[in-house]
């Protein structure tokens, strides 16, 4: 199913990489971003650039929230190793991507297979999405942000 702006983001209850409970809605403004996999080029400049501009960010009221389907002991290292200072959410059995239509057939080489789709949703305080940013430029994803 894919989700619209104006529409109620779904709901998720989970603890996050960090241990710390996460969930949506969550009173706050959200950037819910879905990523591919940790330590890969676009999901590492990604990551990279919103956790420069965290500040400006967090200055507009977001909270940075990224979400892949790696397993939190690989979300961990991937944080260390490039010191982010925001969550990441581990969706191994991509309940979380399926939900927000994001898990979705891609190809490579002429194989098929199933994977998410680089996509931010932002939500707002009361968990509606404002808007949905599927062209992610990687290397100036905060800049897309509004």
């Amino acid at each position: 199913m894919k989700l619209t702006i104006g529409q109620a983001a779904p709901a998720i209850s989970m603890v996050d990489s960090d241990g710390n409970n996460f969930t949506i809605p969550s009173g706050n403004k959200v950037v819910l971003y879905f990523y591919p996999k940790d330590n890969t080029p676009g999901c590492t400049a990604q990551a990279c650039n919103l956790n420069e501009n965290l500040d400006a960010l967090k200055a507009k009221g977001f909270q940075v929230v990224g979400v892949s389907i790696d397993s939190n002991a690989s979300h961990t290292k991937f944080k260390a190793k490039f010191n982010l200072q925001f969550p990441l959410l581990s969706d191994p059995e991509h309940q979380i991507a399926e939900a927000f239509g994001v898990w979705v057939e891609k190809s490579m080489y002429g194989k098929s297979y199933m994977g998410v789709a680089r996509t931010t949703f932002i939500i707002d305080d009361k968990g509606i999405i404002t808007d949905i940013i599927e062209k992610v430029d990687t290397k100036n994803h905060s800049s897309q942000i509004h």
